[in-house]
């Protein structure tokens, strides 16, 4: 018994960028159809919508089949928060607003298994087939085929920012521009010339030290991230597909029942 492989590093190791979509909404179909449509990954949230374990451990179950990866954005809390998406089987973890270098050792500490960190042994779960996979093995491909993301969307965290991407056992680091302009206090203006400068050089610093580069972007700016060094990129949310459909249909034909 093997541990299934990540897409998005296959992809990324290729030298390609990984799709990424955004699921806001708590059902499962919603990941079913995401994964079949093609993705690499569907991105679910634990910081900011009300998902509970059993959601993420049943959307990894709805991804899987597709091979489509489910990276699941943890709630910052005890060190269980951080492990518990990967024992569920969560390709990736993405870890919201690290703020220092010691925020980023302390993730490594419990995420990655010797000889990089400590994170607490139990193959029990649904990412070591219950026990079915050999304890090395476990451990072995946990380390290389589960990635670990830390988001940049603070200033607070730049002075240290080529220590953090030189870091041993961070996969990929993300810039998130959204809470980034709002902390330099220009909130939603991500077209700022700081927020660009800080998305730039997050990428130029990743790359540097070896690591892969993600953001959220839009099909729009899809090529423009690409070439600055991006090879993760989120191209949206079902909440905004959704809504913008919604609307296009509702204005396309709210005059047609109005009899001339």
């Amino acid at each position: 018994m093997n541990m299934r492989k990540s897409r998005v590093l296959r992809q990324m190791r290729e030298g390609k960028v990984a799709t990424c979509v955004k699921i806001n909404l708590s059902d499962l179909r919603n990941v079913e159809i995401a994964a079949m449509c093609g993705f690499d990954c569907v991105w679910v949230d634990m910081e900011h919508v009300p998902n509970d374990f059993a959601f993420i451990e049943n959307s990894v179950r709805a991804a899987k089949n597709f091979d489509c990866d489910v990276l699941t954005r943890v709630a910052r809390g005890c060190y269980s928060n951080l492990v518990r998406p990967l024992e569920a089987d969560s390709t990736g973890i993405m870890v919201p607003h690290l703020m220092s270098l010691e925020d980023a050792k302390s993730i490594v500490y419990y995420t990655k298994f010797h000889p990089v960190g400590r994170r607490p042994i139990d193959g029990g779960n649904a990412d070591g087939a219950y026990c079915l996979v050999d304890e090395a093995e476990y451990i072995k491909t946990a380390n290389e085929e589960r990635f670990v993301t830390v988001q940049i969307e603070d200033p607070e965290p730049m002075d240290e920012l080529e220590e953090i991407c030189a870091l041993d056992g961070l996969d990929m680091i993300f810039f998130g521009p959204g809470d980034y302009s709002q902390g330099i206090g220009h909130p939603y203006d991500i077209s700022h010339p700081d927020v660009v400068e800080a998305r730039q050089r997050v990428a130029e610093c990743a790359r540097r030290h070896g690591k892969f580069a993600g953001t959220t972007g839009s099909v729009e700016n899809f090529d423009e991230l690409r070439d600055m060094g991006y090879t993760f990129i989120s191209t949206g949310a079902d909440v905004c597909i959704l809504g913008d459909s919604y609307r296009d249909i509702v204005s396309k034909v709210s005059g047609k029942n109005i009899k001339g």
